[in-house]
């Protein structure tokens, strides 16, 4: 029997050519849009979404496994037990490729580091 795979929209390090990509090797590429329903935050490293009204942020989605959607928990420090507790929760979000599960932040974020259109880096 053959699982639905998951959809995940990714904005920051784990998008292509960035350092945690590797984490999603074998997942299938679906494409790039434009989210209005998130707004990032640079954090430094690595950059924070929360559910905000934005002008669009760019994602790239993809189609992953149950063990790769774990790994991607992991490194996310999702808590599925608590999740408002983790680093991030994830939200599924309506996305121009259909439904698409999103990591949020947690936690405060700076209020001057609010990138409301185009993608991180900026």
């Amino acid at each position: 029997m053959m699982l639905r795979p998951y959809r995940v929209a990714v904005y920051g390090t784990l998008k292509r050519h960035h350092s945690n990509h590797r984490v999603l090797a074998g997942a299938r590429f679906v494409g790039e849009c434009s989210l209005n329903s998130i707004v990032l935050y640079d954090l430094g490293p690595y950059p924070g979404a929360k559910l905000e009204r934005s002008q669009g942020v760019v994602t790239e989605v993809y189609e992953v496994d149950g063990t790769t959607f774990a790994r991607l928990d992991a490194l996310e420090g999702y808590d599925a037990a608590s999740p408002d507790m983790g680093l991030y929760d994830r939200k599924l979000v309506e996305t121009p490729l259909g439904e698409a599960w999103v990591y949020i932040y947690n936690h405060a974020v700076p209020p001057n580091g609010a990138i409301r259109c185009g993608g991180w880096p900026r």
